[in-house]
């Protein structure tokens, strides 16, 4: 599908679920994506780890594909580059902070001279074939949290990224309310807006309110070992931490590899100057309990992250009974099994812990009510449209938007096609939007017929048969609930299957492999009540 004299939006990810963010514009035979992300892999997906929105639509369209614009550098929105940006062969738009992630990535995946990184130093506007694009700062739980203003010849779009109102947010300088005001005096055609946060009834917080409920939470602990877990990303939070470590006297730590990633990036980009001294892991433990704060990875329960392994006693930070762990960051929907096994570790060592339900220790990077609203108020747009969320998600911000007074709201969700001028707005067709797994070193359809194999084994159990033309049957079972009754069941399932196939042996093969495999799918379930794979192998010879 190539636009023509319009302005078509469409979603390949992100509409419908948070995270795996893949937005696109198309106006005029050219089409541009704003941001490229993934997700991470849950238990629908046994043995994946990264999860990409599929973009085989785009891929189609190679050739009127212009570019890539990247809001910020939370994984949902940059993660999938060093997986397709190669294959898409079209430059990466990205402000420093993000570009030093971005080349990061590309540089360990061998293409960082592969693919084309234009480094946005300024405000100013930039222009992509008929798209004008200029940055926004906004506040976000990142640095370089990043609206954009979309000229094209249809209208302005406000899209909005990742965002929040923070008035003390301690990294970077974000738009005030009246340099929104302006671009809304300017005319806003459609505002598209995260929608991550629109149940929430009050507006996010300040991190400035997060450096307060911090400093007040370790002052309180005196005399025991702190450990603090946030995200990594969050490069304010962590300038939070520093000068929480200065303020009450103790020497900082950080443990993670992503950690000390950030704080590269974010140093060679004029962020974290003031950040005290830090000392190496394998210090910690010769120093005084009280001496130390320490800031881990894994707080989202990631079983190889430094705060499993602490919490498993395998890591080279040792926490004791008495010590303090702080979850300085918010539970991600989906992870709160995970989690809750690190924190009874935790509970388990006599360790106390404290979440943001205690205390005021973090604040989301994502708008409330009061924010939408406000933001709604300064920017006047004709039309909203709801991305970044789930359909509750978005289905709640199109009905505030209307009761706020915008005049239209379109709901979309992934492979909608989108018209949002001229005429009406409102969606007029499809396209494929479906996912894409990372599987050991292969990308293949989170749909296809291994995963689907793989997760009826996980549920069921595999029985494999071997059978030869003398009537001989072996057959073996992986993930039956048989221990005891195994070999009387192996034995009972030989018999079936060997009388399956002496009674098909004038069937073609394909015929007598079916046999047996009924036979012996009939027997595990007789026996245990599951219904396996079965694999059969004939050897004729």
């Amino acid at each position: 599908m190539i636009p023509g004299n319009e302005l078509v939006f469409c979603a390949l990810g992100g509409s419908g679920e948070i995270g795996m963010n893949v937005n696109l514009y198309g106006c005029q035979g050219k089409w541009l994506m704003v941001d490229l992300g993934m997700t991470f892999g849950m238990n629908e997906y046994p043995g994946v780890d990264l999860v990409f929105a599929d973009l085989e639509f785009i891929e189609n369209e190679r050739e009127n594909l212009l570019g890539v614009v990247l809001t910020h550098a939370h994984e949902d929105h940059i993660g999938a580059v060093p997986y397709f940006a190669e294959e898409l062969g079209v430059p990466l738009y990205a402000t420093p902070f993000t570009a030093k992630l971005v080349a990061a990535k590309l540089e360990e995946a061998g293409l960082l001279d592969e693919v084309e990184l234009i480094v946005i130093e300024d405000l100013d506007q930039f222009q992509i074939g008929p798209f004008g694009v200029r940055y926004v700062p906004l506040a976000h739980s990142i640095a370089e949290g990043n609206a954009l203003v979309i000229e094209t010849p249809y209208g302005r779009i406000f899209h909005t990224g990742d965002w929040k109102l923070d008035d003390d947010p301690q990294i970077g300088t974000p738009a005030t309310a009246e340099e929104l005001t302006a671009i809304g005096d300017e005319g806003v055609l459609a505002l598209v807006c995260d929608s991550t946060n629109v149940f929430n009834n009050k507006a996010s917080g300040s991190e400035g309110e997060v450096y307060e409920g911090l400093l007040e939470e370790v002052k309180r602990h005196k005399g025991k070992r702190v450990l603090v877990t946030t995200f990594a990303s969050n490069v304010a939070r962590l300038q939070t931490l520093g000068d929480v470590a200065r303020k009450t006297g103790r020497r900082l730590c950080v443990a993670g590899r992503s950690l000390d990633r950030i704080i590269r990036a974010g140093q060679a980009c004029g962020y974290l100057k003031q950040l005290p001294d830090l000392i190496d892991i394998e210090e910690v433990n010769d120093l005084p309990r009280e001496e130390v704060l320490i800031v881990a990875t894994g707080g989202q329960g990631e079983p190889r992250a430094a705060l499993a392994r602490i919490s498993e006693g395998s890591h080279p930070i040792k926490l004791e009974k008495g010590d303090v762990v702080l979850f300085s960051s918010r539970q991600i929907p989906g992870n709160e099994i995970a989690i809750g096994r690190i924190q009874n570790r935790l509970a388990d060592a006599g360790v106390e812990i404290i979440t943001d339900r205690q205390s005021l220790i973090h604040v989301s990077g994502h708008p409330g009510r009061p924010e939408l609203e406000a933001l709604y108020g300064w920017l006047r747009p004709q039309i909203l449209m709801p991305v970044h969320g789930e359909i509750r998600h978005m289905k709640e911000q199109v009905r505030l938007g209307l009761a706020s007074g915008i005049p239209k709201a379109v709901f979309q969700k992934n492979g909608d096609l989108v018209r949002l001028a001229p005429d009406h707005p409102g969606k007029f067709g499809e396209v494929r939007a479906g996912r894409l797994v990372l599987d050991g070193d292969i990308i293949c359809p989170a749909d296809g017929e291994a995963m689907v194999m793989r997760r009826r084994i996980a549920y069921n159990g595999v029985v494999s048969v071997a059978a030869d033309r003398k009537g001989h049957v072996e057959i073996a079972a992986i993930g039956l609930p048989l221990d005891e009754d195994y070999a009387e069941f192996i034995e009972e399932a030989r018999r079936d299957v060997a009388e399956a196939l002496a009674k098909a042996k004038k069937a073609d093969r394909e015929g007598r492999i079916e046999a047996a495999r009924l036979a012996a799918r009939r027997a595990a379930t007789r026996w245990s009540g599951k219904k396996p794979q079965v694999q059969v192998l004939l050897l004729e010879d």
